[in-house]
């Protein structure tokens, strides 16, 4: 019996093993992504680390189907925005297991890899590697 019970205990944590290994749900993304997003932290491809404390610009992200635009906009102090000539265009594709988002601009094209995408953060990845980590933006209160 005992030897049952040790195959048992092994058996369970090696599936708990499994199912915490697998990657998440890159469909259930989508809906996170639309709203305004303030970039905490970069983590370059080379390992290094710069953090933001305060962001002069925000990232507005809104997605509807499978196409979205991305905006700078600037906080005011009556809680509103100004929004800045930087917009851009995107579509979103489902691609080897990833949600990737493809721009084109008359002067270049690339695209980027939604890595995490939830209410309370998310993670991008360029083309060069880098990877901007955003949390969703609280108005100023002064």
């Amino acid at each position: 019996m005992k030897s049952n019970h040790k195959i048992a205990v092994t058996l369970v944590f090696f599936l708990t093993f499994l199912a915490s290994c697998s990657s998440p749900d890159v469909t259930s993304f989508k809906p996170y992504i639309s709203g305004y997003w303030e970039i905490e932290r970069v983590v370059l491809s080379n390992g290094a680390e710069k953090n933001y404390n305060f962001n002069e610009n925000i990232d507005f992200f809104e997605i509807k189907d499978s196409t979205g635009i991305r905006k700078k906009v600037r906080p005011k102090l009556d809680g509103g925005f100004t929004i800045t000539k930087n917009s851009e265009s995107f579509i979103l594709k489902m691609e080897n297991d990833s949600l990737r988002m493809y721009y084109s601009t008359p002067f270049a094209s690339w695209k980027e890899t939604v890595i995490l995408a939830k209410e309370s953060q998310i993670i991008i990845k360029n083309e060069d590697g880098n990877m901007y980590f955003y949390k969703p933006y609280q108005k100023l209160d002064l």
